[in-house]
């Protein structure tokens, strides 16, 4: 087998999000975002606007959009939140690639991003392509824990039908479950978002437009770093 790459931070990373002055920019960044944004404004122009006023880069610029949310987002994103203790005899549905890939990121000491919701968001996307690294089956054996301790019902699990390898994946999944005896079904889909969003299940996910048209979410990662040991690479900008 090929060398498994980590998910983890780009060499410019350190500059760009590492430093106190650099998380200073970011959270004078993430509190206009939010206040003109909660005013009605569009966020692809706002975002433009608050990345000129602070000489943000497109990387950053990303991890302040994926912080960033209006008021009205964060109510209704935290109203439908379940508490774990709450899961028992539930059924969720994981968004399969963000929750994988962002559990990688976490795992592989990448920066990640606590959002004004309470969701962690990440700078990694698939790109056509799903790439097996160091962390995968970490990050599932992981997931097969909190699913035995919390008692789940079941587990659906969405991915991108078109990405490359999703297939491979579903199969590794398949696997996991078998050995271990987890209700997990695994389906590969040319919509996963708008399937996850308008499901009777407890989503697990980062995703923004997810997170607004879903029933109910379940914050898996705030979960997982509460039990970690907490990572210089996880920014907050509380």
């Amino acid at each position: 087998m090929t060398n498994l790459k980590n998910r983890g931070k780009e060499a410019s990373d350190d500059a760009l999000f590492g430093t106190e002055k650099m998380q200073f920019k970011l959270k004078e960044a993430v509190t206009d975002m939010h206040y003109f944004l909660s005013r009605g404004y569009g966020e692809k122009s706002t975002l433009a606007l608050v990345g000129n006023r602070y000489r943000l880069n497109a990387r950053q610029q990303q991890a302040v959009r994926g912080m960033s949310a209006s008021q009205k987002q964060i109510d209704d994103r935290k109203a439908k939140e379940i508490e774990s203790q709450d899961l028992e005899g539930k059924e969720i549905c994981f968004d399969g690639f963000n929750v994988l890939i962002l559990l990688e990121s976490i795992l592989s000491n990448a920066y990640v991003f606590k959002g004004q919701d309470g969701f962690i968001r990440d700078l990694s996307s698939v790109y056509g392509t799903y790439k097996k690294v160091q962390q995968t089956s970490e990050a599932i054996e992981l997931i097969g824990v909190f699913f035995r301790k919390e008692k789940i019902k079941k587990a659906l699990w969405l991915f991108d039908k078109p990405v490359s390898n999703s297939g491979k994946l579903k199969q590794r999944i398949e696997e996991i479950a078998l050995n271990n005896n987890f209700n997990w079904e695994v389906q590969l889909v040319n919509n996963p978002d708008k399937i996850a969003a308008e499901s009777n299940y407890i989503v697990v996910t980062s995703d923004a437009w997810i997170l607004d048209n879903a029933f109910a979410n379940f914050n898996l990662m705030k979960y997982i770093l509460s039990q970690m040991s907490v990572k210089e690479t996880v920014i907050c900008l509380e």
